[in-house]
């Protein structure tokens, strides 16, 4: 079994603009520059058969290429506990369209559709219970405004869960445009 993600992978600027962020919340896993990414569709286990239908429907993918600019930090919570630190993008218009291209290609390819709203980010940390305050954090970096990038390119990839943590390798890449 395969567990699989379709996202876009940011250029090396911008994931050292968001690393550089990244520090002062105790307990808080930061993500390293592998795992930053932007999901566009979160797949999860599927068979090799499955995988090989769903690569098929995203190569059918079309949509022109545009730009984001990095907007903002912020955090998910569960229960009004923070667990999650994340950079948002703008615009979102062009990315939503994106989203749902993709998902009609995952659904044709056998995957189930997308039940939860899609929230665009680029996760920074989870944050574990007992987690430090993350309002400094937020105070320093929530006003983060760029850089820009373009975006011409999605991938499949494929997540390995282990004790220490998520390792994210791209199966492949769909050219936009």
């Amino acid at each position: 079994m395969l567990r699989l993600f379709v996202a876009v992978r940011p250029p090396r600027p911008v994931r050292e603009r968001l690393l550089a962020l990244m520090g002062g919340v105790a307990g808080a896993r930061w993500q390293d520059d592998d795992q930053l990414h932007l999901t566009l569709r979160f797949i999860g286990e599927v068979d090799g058969r499955r995988a090989e239908d769903i690569d098929a429907g995203l190569r059918g993918v079309r949509h022109a290429p545009f730009t984001l600019t990095l907007d903002g930090v912020r955090s998910f919570e569960r229960r009004g506990e923070p667990t999650t630190l994340w950079a948002g993008v703008a615009p979102q218009e062009p990315l939503r369209a994106l989203h749902k291209k993709v998902d009609q290609a995952v659904v044709r390819g056998g995957g189930d559709p997308e039940r939860r709203a899609y929230q665009p980010h680029i996760t920074l940390a989870r944050l574990p219970r007992g987690a430090g305050s993350i309002g400094p954090f937020l105070e320093s970096a929530g006003g983060l405004s760029g850089p820009s990038f373009e975006v011409e390119d999605f991938c499949l990839f494929e997540s390995r869960l282990s004790a220490a943590g998520a390792d994210y390798t791209i199966l492949e890449r769909y050219r936009l445009g």
